[in-house]
């Protein structure tokens, strides 16, 4: 039996909420593949994306996703790869510790789960 697919996933960075969500909206394929979108920090009402059968959003508090934020991170990314999307964007509120989240992503377990795309920055 072979493994299942990695789940293609990219970093998003960029200096608002706005500007990382815009980014992410335009690359959201033409022809819907199942998506999982993580964004760190609240809504700031003029998002352009929205969920659908086949875009699950997920929003976690911000803070530093590889200090304090971990656990927060852990337990909603683990709940979204229950049942695995083709696709999964992560939005950083800061770039802070990028290469220590980066470095956490390629750690067992999520180096079988994950696959690294380069990161989009806005």
């Amino acid at each position: 039996m072979m493994p299942p697919a990695r789940v293609a996933t990219t970093l998003v960075t960029g200096p608002s909420a706005g500007l990382r969500e815009a980014a992410i909206a335009a690359r959201l394929a033409p022809a819907p593949i199942p998506t999982a979108i993580l964004l760190e920090g609240l809504a700031d009402g003029r998002s352009l994306l929205a969920a659908s059968d086949t875009v699950l959003i997920q929003r976690i508090a911000p803070g530093c996703l590889c200090c304090t934020g971990n656990l927060v991170l852990r337990v909603t990314l683990n709940r979204i790869l229950r049942r695995p999307p083709e696709r999964l964007y992560i939005g950083l509120a800061t770039t802070e510790h990028l290469d220590q989240l980066r470095s956490w992503l390629s750690s067992a377990p999520y180096d079988q789960l994950l696959e690294l795309t380069p990161d989009l920055s806005t």
